[in-house]
């Protein structure tokens, strides 16, 4: 063999992977499509949004667009030129990282496409066409997902855009269609409204977001009104149709919107066909590879893990799936992955959350109670200027165990931590009430909604 592992994919997955292999001194070699490193997670999705985010953020707190440049069409093209500007100075820093630290473990990069020759043999291409076969032990695929183009949109990258062309904009639109009400669509409501854009959400649900809760959704739904987002739910696009002077957008309910652009953000599809995984037998569905919990398929020694693999499809899952699975395929210590994984929404504000929802723990029955706490009821959110922040805990009635976390708020993607560390060290709200928190900080807020959760199970136990 030349090489102990194989990986295909350089995004966050196949880093982890690559560099758990190295640190077991295995040989291991990350084949990589595209000219840069990193994947989705760094090039096209995670890092860009979230930095082109924070440009918006600062503007949001200052007072936003509509207030203190509108009427300057040349200052707010030059906050998109800012905002594009962060995300690639954070994009080739965070490159260089990346690539320092695969070499300085001894990862060996290959450019080209790679697909199956047998289920131990893979072909790569590169980009002149010359093509080489190599061989591995185990052979790992984390080649990720790309947004979901269905024929009928006329996609074109200047007026009617997906997740990826619209992070390369270089002229702001006055008006923007979001076709989806899920975590992309939101994230880019977030950014565009905050720079100014008049933006409409068209979604086929009754709520944004809609597995998540009322109360934690409405905090953002209010924020978005703020911002002068207009939304259309429960409505369906019947179709999208290109113009001289922008895009016009037809309902199946007969409303029609003409508007600058369109923003298509209705799932993504993963990145599969061109691996030939079929011709080492490896199992798919719809595309999507299965695996059982090891992350393995259906041939042993072939492993899957990120968004090749489906849901939840985050960076920070995909990388504890790449460790956990070069573990298992070399026989290093058994190590579980944590029990419950944080999930965030990176919009304006924040939204992140561990656990259950109230409604799963309706649905299994569990005896629960609900502690909330507003961010401005604690002195940091006031001294913040937060005052809709919400942070809500999910309690077992029987016991105070912990089970779930929900924030809606600035620093929400940070604070959810310290509720996922309680959640899986098997806590309950009494250990956050007995924990001293910094003050005055956000993190308090834990302390007042355990407090608030303790006083309904006393009253139960009275009662």
């Amino acid at each position: 063999m030349d090489y102990d592992i194989l990986i295909i994919g350089s995004g966050p997955a196949g880093q982890h992977a690559a560099w758990q292999a190295a640190r077991m001194g295995k040989r291991a070699a990350i084949i990589e499509r595209k000219p840069k490193i990193g994947g989705a997670g760094l090039q096209t999705g995670t890092i860009p949004s979230k930095a082109m985010r924070e440009v918006a953020y600062l503007l949001s707190r200052s007072g936003g667009m509509r207030s203190a440049i509108a009427p300057d069409s040349r200052s707010r093209h030059g906050l998109l030129a800012d905002a594009v500007r962060r995300k690639e100075d954070v994009i080739a820093q965070q490159e260089s990282v990346i690539l320092q630290r695969l070499l300085k473990h001894g990862v060996v990069l290959i450019p080209g496409e790679a697909s199956f020759i047998d289920e131990h043999t893979l072909q790569v291409t590169d980009a002149s066409g010359n093509t080489r076969t190599l061989s591995a032990q185990v052979i790992l695929l984390a080649a990720g997902s790309r947004p979901r183009r269905p024929a009928s949109i006329p996609f074109d990258k200047k007026t009617v855009l997906d997740s990826t062309s619209i992070l390369n904009l270089r002229h702001l639109p006055d008006s923007l269609l979001v076709v989806g009400g899920g975590v992309i669509a939101c994230e880019f409501v977030s950014i565009f409204a905050a720079l100014g854009v008049r933006v409409s959400v068209v979604d086929s649900h009754a709520q944004l977001l809609d597995y998540l809760s009322d109360d934690v959704v409405g905090v953002l739904v209010d924020s978005f009104l703020g911002m002068g987002v207009s939304f259309h739910m429960e409505e369906r696009v019947a179709e999208i149709r290109r113009e001289e002077n922008g895009v016009v957008t037809h309902l199946s309910s007969g409303k029609e919107f003409r508007t600058d652009a369109v923003l298509f953000a209705q799932g993504r599809e993963p990145n599969s066909a061109g691996i030939l995984a079929e011709r080492a037998g490896v199992g798919m569905d719809a595309g999507w590879i299965t695996v059982n919990p090891h992350f393995q398929t259906s041939v042993p020694h072939i492993y899957a893990v990120g968004d090749l693999i489906g849901r939840p499809a985050l960076a920070s899952t995909g990388m504890e799936q790449g460790r956990i699975a070069v573990l298992h395929a070399f026989g290093g210590a058994e190590q579980q992955s944590a029990g419950n994984l944080p999930m965030a929404v990176y919009t304006i504000p924040e939204i992140s959350y561990v656990g259950k929802t109230e409604k799963e723990v309706q649905q299994e029955n569990i005896p629960y109670v609900i502690g909330r706490t507003s961010f401005k009821d604690s002195a940091r959110g006031q001294i913040n200027g937060d005052m809709h922040g919400l942070l809500k805990l999910v309690v077992d009635a029987r016991n105070g165990k912990l089970l779930g976390v929900h924030i809606v708020g600035e620093q929400a993607s940070e604070l959810v931590h310290i509720g996922q560390l309680v959640m899986n060290l098997n806590g309950s709200v009494h250990d956050l009430i007995s924990n001293v928190f910094n003050y005055p900080t956000l993190a308090e807020c834990y302390k007042l909604a355990a407090l608030d959760c303790t006083h309904q199970l006393e009253y139960r136990s009275a009662s």
